[in-house]
């Protein structure tokens, strides 16, 4: 069995496919909650200014480790909708090189149909959560 995680690609595709199951947005986003609870334990020491992502309606903290070659990132919030965005997020991002991070746009968003069933502050700040994930791809690339 390969245990390899999936490229960032085949990761969004999974995603599509798992919110194809689900016949409405009530079913979604209980499978976002379910997804958000799911998170890793965030450390309580990590949530500081520095690691918050500005820009989201609820307090989301972002932190980023490892190096350009393999990049891997904690994140949690006081959400719980937006924690399933999160493990979302992580699922295509975390765990790869900084110059994939940076090259992969999240289709996902549409194609599950997110941009249009999230609240405009949860989508300002989804896209907020990207940006800085990207942006510390970007420096590891620097």
């Amino acid at each position: 069995m390969n245990t390899a995680s999936p490229s960032a690609e085949q990761a969004q595709q999974d995603i599509a496919e798992e919110f194809a199951f689900f016949g409405d947005w009530s079913e979604r986003y209980q499978y976002l909650i379910d997804l958000g609870r799911q998170l890793p334990p965030f450390p309580e020491e990590c949530k500081t200014e520095e690691h918050r992502v500005h820009g989201c309606q609820s307090m989301v903290w972002l932190v980023p480790s490892g190096d350009a070659a393999k990049m891997h990132f904690a994140a949690t919030s006081d959400s719980a909708i937006v924690s399933g965005l999160i493990a979302l997020v992580l699922r295509v991002y975390s765990g790869r090189p900084a110059a994939e991070i940076v090259a992969t746009e999240p289709e996902f968003v549409q194609s599950i149909g997110l941009a249009k069933h999230l609240s405009p502050t949860r989508s300002n700040g989804l896209a907020a959560m990207l940006a800085k994930l990207k942006g510390y791809a970007a420096q590891a690339l620097a």
